[in-house]
């Protein structure tokens, strides 16, 4: 993981940012709550549906903002809008408000789900600059997208994962089928295990549901489908949706299978984790944020920014996978092809039932 961390801190250099971030400290050192003296946070964060510590997503957003305040002195502070993952738009609207009155200089919000609480703030508070995690281009200077090539990592994780010798697949997905970032994760999910199937001569079957995930929530329904995919010959599940992940891992411990992680590192939280498919959520946090206080936001504001394995800012950990017949030279090379352009994988964002006109030679979609 260190060695991908390292890739990921050079985002920074890619586009020349001119601040100095942090590269030694461990963002899960840097304390949640920091003290300001006159009660103004300079630097802001709005969760996404879920909790703030969700493992995944939240969680390595927050810590981008951390990162950068730690190593630049500068206070900081998470909002969680109300009602939890039944929030509203004007709940969201609401958390934005009392970031941009407590003294935020930016906003990160996280998640889809934040655009249209997310325009009408930064409407209102045209001097404070807004971080889109996950979004795209509203016509507004003051809002930076931030995106990243989700497919990218799908595809390399489902690469590995069958050239591991792994057939019977699973893919779980939040947001319900309309999560952009997700469909992609899962598109190329589905590519990548293509490949891999097609160059071993081998045929591949994919459950892939979007049931249970419209909140990103752990819940019963869940851990109890995954256990049943698992019980039914499923080997591995990528559990693509932030606490979800706690569900599938659940399932997949009560029956001595495999997860894949996702956006962030997640073999920390268990040894069902193989792998887990890489977004740099603290990096591009970081490079964004620095963007503001290098003078240079005109760059990203309202720009497509949208970062992918060229930028180092998606892959898989190759310092903590616990796969054995794919090997890092190997995963390097595949890497290196995407990144010249001699591989190039279909980032169409397929909703719903949409995954099962998709042309895959090896793979048998089976859509629940």
């Amino acid at each position: 993981m260190k060695k991908f961390l390292a890739a990921l801190l050079a985002l920074v250099m890619v586009f020349a940012c001119t601040l100095s971030i942090a590269e030694t400290v461990d963002p899960e050192t840097i304390p949640d709550e920091c003290e300001a003296t006159d009660g103004v946070f300079k630097l802001a964060f709005v969760t996404d549906v879920g909790q703030l510590k969700d493992k995944s997503f939240n969680q390595g957003t927050w810590n981008g903002v951390k990162s950068y305040a730690a190593a630049n002195g500068l206070t900081y502070k998470y909002y969680q809008p109300a009602n939890g993952d039944q929030a509203t738009d004007d709940d969201r609207y609401d958390a934005m408000k009392a970031a941009c009155d407590g003294g935020a200089e930016v906003v990160v919000c996280a998640g889809y789900l934040q655009a249209a609480a997310l325009e009408k703030a930064a409407k209102e508070y045209t001097d404070v600059k807004f971080i889109f995690i996950d979004g795209w281009a509203m016509g507004l200077k003051n809002v930076a997208p931030i995106a990243f090539m989700e497919e990218q990592s799908g595809y390399l994780a489902g690469y590995a994962i069958v050239k591991e010798g792994f057939t019977k697949l699973g893919f779980m997905g939040g947001g319900g089928g309309t999560n952009p970032a997700c469909c992609r994760y899962g598109y190329g999910f589905a590519q990548g295990a293509n490949a891999a199937a097609a160059e071993l001569g081998v045929n591949v079957e994919l459950k892939y549901s979007w049931q249970y995930g419209a909140s990103f929530s752990a819940s019963p329904e869940l851990e109890a489908m995954a256990k049943g995919w698992y019980e039914n010959g499923t080997e591995v599940i990528f559990a693509c949706g932030g606490s979800m992940f706690s569900s599938v891992v659940s399932a997949a411990s009560a029956n001595d299978l495999f997860v894949i992680g996702v956006d962030v590192d997640q073999s920390y939280e268990s040894e069902t984790v193989v792998t887990s498919a890489l977004k740099g959520l603290v990096s591009a946090t970081e490079w964004a944020i620095a963007k503001l206080y290098a003078g240079e936001w005109d760059a990203i504001g309202d720009a497509a920014n949208n970062l992918g394995a060229a930028d180092n800012a998606v892959g898989l950990p190759v310092d903590t996978w616990s796969l054995e017949k794919w090997t890092v030279a190997e995963y390097e090379a595949l890497l290196a092809s995407i990144v010249n352009g001699t591989l190039t994988i279909d980032n169409t964002v397929l909703e719903a039932e949409a995954i099962q006109t998709a042309e895959l030679s090896n793979v048998t979609v089976i859509y629940e």
